[in-house]
C-alpha cells in the first residue's frame, strides 16, 4: 500500500491566504450549495408533488417528484466535466464563482415557478429545467471546494483540510431542515402548500451573496500555480482523465455509492416514509432528523482527523461495514419499531445511519482529490464525486419507495446493504493517495 504523501502542492508552496479564509470559503460555500439541494429535497418530500403534478393513482405524484429529484443528479456529471474543464485549465476561483452562481439562480427560480392548477404541464417542465440548472451548478461546487482546501493543506494535514467542504453538507441540511420546521409550526398546511414552501428557495439568494463575497476574495492554489509553472494546461482535460485515469474515476464512483444511498435513504426517503407510512407530523419527524444530523457532522469530523493518523482505507472500510449492518437494522428500528408506536429506535436508527454517513462522507475530501493528478484534478474528482451520485442517490428514493410498496421497509435495508458492499470492495481496490 503506497503511503500518502503530504505536501501542500507539488512544490511544497505555503497557501497562498490565511488557512482561516481559505476553510471558510471552502465552507461557506458548500454549506450554501448543499442548502440549496436540500430545500429541494425536502420539498420533494413533502410537497413537489402535489403542487406541480395532477392527482393521479395513489404515490403517482410523489414518483412524479421523485423523478424530478432525480434530473440535477443526472445533470451533475456534466456540471462537472464543464466546470472541470476550466477549473484545470483557468483556475479554480472563477469556476466556483460561476458554480455558485448558476445553482442560486436555480433556486430562487424555483420558488418563482407557477403550479400546475395555474400553468398546467409548462410548470412541471419548467422545475426540470431549473432542476436541471441546480445539478449543473452543484457538480463544478463540491470538487473545486475540495481542491481549495485540499490543495492549501499543510503536511499531514489533507484530510483534515478535507473535512470542511463536507461540513458544509450537515449545516445546509440543517438549515434547510430548520427553515421547514419553523414553517411547519407557523403556518397551517393549506398556507405550507399555496405559498410556504417557496421561502427557503427564495431564502437563498441572500445566503449566496454571502458565499460570492467569500469567494471573490480568494486567490489561486498554490499546487496549481506550480502546475502552470511546469507545463500547459490539458487541452481537454476530460479526455486525459478518460485514458489515463479511468480506473481512478471507477474505483472512486464505486466508493462513493454508498455514502450517497445511506445519506439519501436516512433523509429524503425516510422522511416521506415517516410521515406517510409511519404517520408521523411533519415537524416532529424534521425535528428528529435535524438532531440525527449533527451525528452526521461528528462523524465527519472524527473521521477526518483518524483519516490522517490511521489512513483513508481503514477508515472508510471500517464505515462501509457499518452501513451493511445498518441495511439489516432498517427493518425491525425504522418498521417494526415503529409500527409498534415507539419512536427511539426510530430516531437511534436515523442517527446511526448519519453517523455512518459522516464517517465514510469525511475522508472523501481528500480521498478523491488525491485520486487525480493536479492537472485534472478538478475534471477528475467532480466528475467522479457527481457520477457516484447518479448510481447512488438520483434514483435510491425512486427504488426504494417501489420497494418499500412491494417487500416492506426491510427490502429498502436490503438495498441499502447492497450498496454498502459495492463501495466496500472499490475501496479495498483503492490505493492510499500517490499524487501531491
Amino acid at each position: 500500500m503506497l503511503k500518502t504523501n503530504e505536501t501542500a502542492g507539488p512544490t511544497g508552496a505555503a497557501p497562498s491566504a490565511s488557512p482561516g479564509r481559505i476553510l471558510a470559503a471552502s465552507f461557506v460555500g458548500t454549506a450554501i450549495e448543499f442548502f440549496d439541494f436540500y430545500i429541494y429535497a425536502t420539498a420533494t418530500a413533502l410537497v413537489i408533488g402535489p403542487v406541480f403534478f395532477p392527482a393521479g393513482a395513489p404515490g403517482v405524484q410523489q414518483l412524479s417528484a421523485f423523478a424530478t429529484f432525480a434530473i440535477a443528479f443526472i445533470a451533475r456529471p456534466f456540471g462537472a466535466a464543464l466546470f472541470g474543464h476550466f477549473g484545470d485549465r483557468v483556475g479554480r476561483k472563477a469556476t466556483l464563482v460561476a458554480s455558485l452562481l448558476i445553482m442560486g439562480l436555480s433556486t430562487v427560480l424555483i420558488g418563482c415557478l407557477p403550479t400546475y392548477a395555474t400553468a398546467g404541464w409548462w410548470a412541471p417542465a419548467a422545475l426540470c429545467i431549473l432542476r436541471c440548472g441546480q445539478g449543473i451548478g452543484f457538480g463544478g461546487e463540491w470538487g473545486g471546494a475540495a481542491l481549495l482546501a485540499v490543495e492549501n493543506a499543510p503536511p499531514g494535514k489533507r484530510a483534515w483540510y478535507g473535512i470542511f467542504p463536507q461540513l458544509g453538507a450537515p449545516v445546509g441540511f440543517i438549515l434547510a431542515n430548520l427553515g421547514f420546521l419553523c414553517l411547519s409550526f407557523g403556518l397551517s398546511p393549506e398556507s405550507f402548500q399555496a405559498w410556504g414552501w417557496r421561502l427557503p428557495f427564495l431564502a437563498s439568494a441572500a445566503l449566496v451573496g454571502v458565499g460570492l463575497y467569500v469567494r471573490l476574495k480568494l486567490t489561486e492554489t498554490p499546487a496549481f500555480k506550480a502546475a502552470l509553472t511546469e507545463t500547459k494546461p490539458e487541452r481537454v482535460p476530460f479526455a486525459t482523465m478518460l485514458t489515463q485515469h479511468g480506473g481512478a474515476v471507477l474505483i472512486g464512483t464505486f466508493a462513493m455509492v454508498a455514502v450517497y444511498a445511506v445519506f439519501y435513504l436516512s433523509t429524503v426517503f425516510a422522511l416521506g416514509y415517516g410521515t406517510g407510512t409511519l404517520g408521523y407530523t411533519r415537524p416532529t419527524f424534521l425535528l428528529f432528523e435535524c438532531i440525527a444530523v449533527c451525528f452526521m457532522a461528528l462523524g465527519t469530523v472524527i473521521s477526518g482527523a483518524a483519516a490522517d493518523r490511521f489512513g483513508r482505507k481503514p477508515v472508510l472500510l471500517s464505515g462501509m461495514a457499518a452501513v451493511f449492518a445498518l441495511g439489516f437494522l432498517m427493518g425491525p428500528m425504522l418498521g417494526n419499531a415503529a409500527a409498534a408506536g415507539t419512536w427511539p429506535p426510530v430516531l437511534s436508527f436515523l442517527c446511526l445511519s448519519l453517523l455512518a454517513m459522516g464517517w465514510v462522507f469525511g475522508p472523501m475530501g481528500a480521498v478523491l482529490p488525491e485520486l487525480f493528478p493536479t492537472r485534472v484534478r478538478y475534471t477528475g474528482a467532480s466528475v467522479t464525486y457527481n457520477l457516484a451520485g447518479i448510481l447512488g442517490a438520483s434514483g435510491a428514493p425512486y427504488i426504494v419507495q417501489e420497494l418499500a410498496s412491494y417487500g416492506g421497509i426491510g427490502f429498502v435495508g436490503f438495498y441499502l446493504a447492497a450498496a454498502a458492499v459495492l463501495s466496500f470492495v472499490a475501496v479495498l481496490a483503492m490505493r492510499e493517495s500517490a499524487y501531491d
